[in-house]
């Protein structure tokens, strides 16, 4: 989906992934870098999206602490979703 759409790291800075296994890689065509969780806490993004759509319940409430500081999820298949 993000090569399809033309998505870059301009835009995505970076992914999380739990594997210590994509860590330090990128992934393909786009080249966005895989990062771990904590990134996401220090960099307090506004919205994380969640790209595998089919496990947003398990991912947001793993994330969950994004909320403090108002932070959102964002899901795009199978429709744009911000909760």
């Amino acid at each position: 989906m993000l090569n399809y759409c033309g998505i870059k790291k301009d835009l995505i800075p970076f992914v999380v992934d739990a594997s210590p296994y994509k860590r330090g890689k990128y992934l393909p065509g786009s080249h966005i870098p895989v990062v771990e969780e904590n990134r996401i806490k220090e960099s307090k993004p506004d919205y994380v999206m969640i790209l595998p759509w089919n496990l947003k319940e398990e991912i947001s409430g793993q994330l969950k602490y994004i909320k403090n500081w108002g932070g959102q999820f964002v899901t795009v298949i199978p429709v744009i979703n911000i909760f």
